[in-house]
């Protein structure tokens, strides 16, 4: 499937039924296009099942509650509307997009207690989200933007609104020639890429930032635990930017990023070691399982 992606065929289920692609508009006075109120997941199926699609469910419903509305789906319908969608399209293996969103209605300002809440899902082939970094390594650069304290946003919360940094930051970055860009949080540690987790390894040991400011990734939780399966001392800490010089290797995991090694951040440099390759080929083999 290519081309823009208002203007393509297929099916995109939208509260409660599959529409004509084109079809799946929304009003101009949408709040969430004003405000925000918004919360998303990204997901992947592979061989026609998608990886940890329930979990995904759970966390829409869980995000939007942190922004103080509730979907109108259970996780189960959430779950059946997503395998719905990818049968409709005919896809086995791509990229799966559900979006919770307040609507036009009664309110058009900050508040919107009396506005619609509106389910979409969509769904579409999407290869190597870094493209050929998968074996050669990302070059990441160093965002100017910081991730903010708890205080300040809903973190544990996968919404729209928390992205506005990452597309400035990615933006900024893929004009320096880089895949991406590393954020540092509110107090200076090493936080996360704009879409993707980070570790860094030493010594046979994985560093990973404590994601006590930021979304703890479905994709990292995963890779953690199949680390320690592996019998790999992982460390969940702070981490100071000028520890970047005495890594070995980095990878960056999320369901669009996979496992994707990294070879570059702003003047630090990674090699693409063994340890690496093999959790990438080891998550992999898990997702197809």
């Amino acid at each position: 499937m290519e081309g823009a992606y208002d203007d393509r065929d297929g099916k995109i289920w939208l509260d409660g039924k599959l529409v004509e692609w084109r079809d799946a508009q929304v009003h101009v006075l949408t709040h969430a296009l004003h405000y925000a109120s918004s919360v998303f997941e990204g997901e992947r199926a592979y061989n026609g099942k998608i990886f940890l699609g329930h979990e995904h469910s759970k966390r829409l419903i869980f995000s939007a509650g942190e922004l103080g509305f509730e979907i109108p789906y259970t996780a189960e319908e959430i779950d059946a509307a997503k395998d719905e969608v990818l049968k409709a399209n005919g896809f086995t293996n791509a990229y799966v997009r559900a979006i919770a969103w307040r609507g036009a209605g009664m309110d058009m300002g900050v508040a919107s207690s009396r506005n619609p809440v509106h389910l979409g899902i969509a769904t579409w082939e999407w290869g190597n989200y870094y493209g050929d970094a998968k074996t050669k390594g990302a070059k990441l650069d160093i965002a100017r933007w910081k991730r903010p304290s708890p205080e300040t946003i809903p973190v544990n919360a996968k919404a729209a609104g928390l992205y506005m940094i990452c597309t400035i930051s990615k933006h900024e970055a893929e004009a320096k020639g880089c895949s991406d860009a590393l954020f540092m949080d509110y107090r200076g540690y090493v936080a996360e890429a704009t879409g993707a987790n980070i570790f860094f390894v030493k010594d046979g040991e994985v560093h990973t930032p404590l994601a006590d400011c930021f979304l703890n990734g479905l994709t990292r939780q995963t890779v953690i635990k199949m680390m320690k399966e592996k019998g790999i001392t992982v460390h969940e800490r702070h981490i100071m930017p000028e520890e970047l010089s005495n890594f070995e290797g980095c990878f960056l995991t999320g369901t669009a990023a996979e496992v994707t090694p990294v070879g570059q951040i702003g003047d630090y440099t990674f090699t693409v070691g063994n340890l690496v390759l093999d959790i990438a080929a080891s998550y992999e083999a898990l997702v197809r399982a």
